[in-house]
């Protein structure tokens, strides 16, 4: 309950604490008003003076209102001794029908569903008196003037209690929506905090998976790349050891000094390639920006990069992975596309980040394409798997002399540093 509800229902507590008081009051001051005071009999005004005082007693017997209440056993005698005391006064005089039209401001709290009619059936007798010359009714006209303002009165009131409990009903209705809102937002914010732990603890596998597959490759191309320069490098040592003259053994050394620094040369691409060195002060944006600058200098094709969408700070691991899959990407471009122009687009789509990589090489089949082998790179299925640990996929379109399309979509993580 927000401010002004509370300053609304502090008022509607005066209302119906001080509302009988003032009613009371209204009515005596008329009522005395309007008499021949010396002529009024001492009975009379021992009986005024009784009713007077159990009005005051019983209203500050039921207290003050707090809140909205619910009918009760309790309210209903209260009720009931108001309508007594109240008729009584208006017995008495007429202008104490104020204090009885009390009855109209609180049945619906103090009186049960099926009895409320009847309580404002009760309520309306002493102020129908009143309206037609007062109780009881002395006279034909006064008679029928009477029954006819009690049916008014009573109709009028019914219709007022009828849309009230239609407009209670609609209230409660209400609340019973806001507090099933309530339920489910709090049953939604419990399930994003559950796949927000969910996409963490992926997030930490696909690290640990991503940590054993670096090591795995790591392996395979020490044992394709530098474990068999040295062997070569051993064999040519080996024939210069029992080489015949000095020419034959220059030979052979100088093919132990290439095998070597091509050996030195894998060690240190590995090296690299142990960690996305280019995101070490940069972004993936910048970090792919440069890398395809790199490679279009190395190779002499012609290659643009693009971003489009608001480019946002990616968690690392994603970051790591598709610059990954990028420079992948690129290897095997090189090596076999023989393309003249290519393509690299990242693209920010609010949930989810795509990288496209396209040129107008020669294309293949994928259908045909031939199982990894040891002294290939790390492949298309490397990089499928590397999108499919942090929860994305890896798409390859191509076609024999049509060019091939990369397209590897994640979702999108920010970085939460």
């Amino acid at each position: 309950m927000n401010a002004a509800d509370r300053q609304i229902e502090r008022r509607w507590d005066q209302f119906h604490t001080w509302g009988p008081y003032g009613l009371l009051v209204v009515g005596t001051f008329l009522a005395l008003a309007t008499s021949d005071l010396p002529s009024v009999p001492a009975a009379d005004w021992s009986e005024f003076g009784a009713l007077f005082i159990a009005a005051v007693a019983l209203q500050l017997w039921h207290g003050p209102r707090r809140g909205r209440s619910t009918p009760s056993r309790r309210g209903t005698v209260y009720y009931a001794l108001r309508w007594a005391i109240a008729f009584a006064l208006t017995w008495l005089n007429p202008f104490f029908a104020f204090y009885a039209a009390s009855g109209y401001m609180d049945a619906d709290e103090l009186i049960p569903g099926k009895w409320r009619r009847l309580g404002l059936f009760a309520s309306a007798i002493p102020v129908a008196g009143a309206q037609s010359g007062g109780l009881p009714p002395n006279s034909g006209p006064q008679w029928i003037a009477f029954a006819a303002l009690l049916v008014a009165n009573s109709g009028l009131q019914t219709v007022v209690a009828h849309l009230t409990e239609q407009e209670e009903r609609r209230y409660r209705e209400r609340a019973e929506t806001i507090s099933e809102l309530e339920r489910a937002n709090t049953a939604l914010q419990q399930a994003l905090d559950e796949n927000a732990a969910l996409h963490a603890q992926l997030l930490v596998q696909a690290r640990e998976a991503g940590v054993a597959d670096e090591r795995r490759r790591l392996a395979a191309e020490i044992h394709d790349t530098i474990a068999q320069g040295l062997t070569g490098i051993i064999a040519q040592l080996q024939v210069v050891a029992s080489a015949p003259d000095l020419a034959i053994a220059r030979t052979h050394l100088e093919r132990a000094s290439a095998l070597a620094r091509h050996s030195l040369g894998e060690a240190r691409r590995s090296v690299h390639n142990l960690a996305p060195v280019a995101l070490a002060d940069d972004g993936l944006p910048e970090a792919l920006k440069k890398t395809v600058a790199e490679w279009a200098e190395r190779t002499g094709i012609r290659a643009e990069f693009t971003v489009t969408g608001t480019a946002e700070q990616l968690h690392e691991e994603l970051a790591a992975t598709l610059l990954r899959i990028a420079q992948e990407a690129l290897s095997n471009a090189a090596r076999h596309a023989r393309a003249t122009r290519l393509g690299v687009t990242l693209s920010f789509l609010g949930d989810e980040v795509i990288l496209d990589i396209r040129d107008d090489g020669r294309g293949f089949d994928p259908d045909t394409l031939p199982e990894r082998t040891r002294t290939g790179g790390f492949g298309l299925d490397g990089m499928r798997a590397r999108a499919e640990r942090i929860a994305g996929t890896l798409t390859i379109e191509a076609e024999p002399g049509h060019g091939t399309a990369v397209s590897a979509r994640v979702p999108l993580v920010r970085d939460d540093r």
